[in-house]
Order: C-alpha cells, then sequence, then structure tokens
C-alpha cells in the first residue's frame, strides 16, 4: 500500500477512534475521558508515526471544545502544545523499537512533559500573566481563573500516565495483528 494512503487511513482510523471515545466517555469524567484520549495519542504515535500522532493531537483538542469537553476556548492552544509534547517526547524516546525500557522512560517522560506544559501554559500563563487582561476583556471569568489551574494540574499527569499505559500493553498487540 501506498505510504500516503496508510498515514491517510491510520490518521483517519485514530480520528474516528478518538471522536467516539471522547463522544461515549464525556460524561464519565476527566480521569476516564483523559486517559481514553491519551490512549489513543500514544497509539496514534507509536502505530503511525511522528506524524500521525502530531496530527491527532493538534485536532484532538478542537474536536473536544467541540463536544464541549474541553473548558474553555482559550485552553485549545495550550492542549494542541501539551498534546504535541506528549506524542514527541514519546516518539523520540520509545520510538517504533519496542524496547521495553525505552518505552517506559518515553512513556514516563512524554506524561511528565505534557502535564509540565500544560500547567505552565494554563495556570502560569492564561490564569496568571495574562488573567487581568482576559477578565477585564471578558474573555474569561472569575471562576475559571481559579478553576482552570486545578484542572490542568496533577489530572493531566495522572490521565497521561494511564493512556500511555494503556497504550504500551495494547500497541505491542496491534502490531502483531497488523504484522508491523
Amino acid at each position: 500500500m501506498n505510504k500516503k494512503i496508510r498515514w491517510i487511513t491510520q490518521t483517519a482510523v485514530m480520528l474516528a477512534l478518538l471522536i467516539t471515545l471522547q463522544t461515549l466517555m464525556k460524561s464519565f469524567g476527566q480521569l476516564v475521558t483523559g486517559s481514553c484520549v491519551n490512549a489513543v495519542l500514544a497509539i496514534s504515535v507509536l502505530l503511525g508515526g511522528v506524524a500521525c500522532g502530531v496530527t491527532v493531537a493538534v485536532i484532538s483538542p478542537v474536536l473536544a471544545f467541540l463536544l464541549g469537553i474541553a473548558p474553555q476556548v482559550l485552553t485549545v492552544p495550550a492542549i494542541m502544545a501539551g498534546n504535541t509534547v506528549f506524542v514527541l517526547v514519546l516518539y523520540f524516546v520509545a520510538g517504533k523499537r519496542g524496547i521495553l525500557w525505552r518505552s517506559i522512560i518515553g512513556w514516563i517522560g512524554a506524561a511528565t512533559a505534557k502535564f509540565i506544559t500544560l500547567y505552565a501554559l494554563v495556570a502560569g500563563l492564561i490564569c496568571g500573566v495574562l488573567a487581568e487582561d482576559l477578565l477585564s476583556a471578558g474573555l474569561m471569568k472569575p471562576p475559571m481563573v481559579q478553576a482552570l489551574p486545578a484542572t490542568f494540574s496533577w489530572p493531566q499527569l495522572f490521565t497521561a500516565l494511564i493512556g500511555g499505559g494503556i497504550a504500551l500493553l495494547i500497541v505491542p498487540l496491534l502490531k502483531k495483528a497488523l504484522k508491523k
């Protein structure tokens, strides 16, 4: 099969899976939905490669906002950045080699990097440095300035660890089934 067609197909399947999981799991809360999203991100990059993973990482928060999962439009670029950092660290450390120790380091490093990125952008930048300007412009309300840092702190680390762990268990089975 042509590489371009394979990439389009894999990316489309991952996006379809992402939309389905976000829609079905959104009523279960951040822990379940976020873990599912992170699992799809990790599977995308470990099976489909870096371009597939980054594409899914960037489109995911837009879909989350449209489905009413992302709490604020201002967080969409931050989530894009966090997701992209997650897939890039996972890809460049774990890669497609399937070496257990590299996969574990990549998984923990990717989850930690995503957590740090999201916390810095949302708590530090949006709800910190830019908060007064966003409040005075009417782009945010005071309750959001207080709620967002909690949403984009430790839960992000936990969901990335859970989702990445699930992916590390599933990817070898998928590779075997797909004969990759």
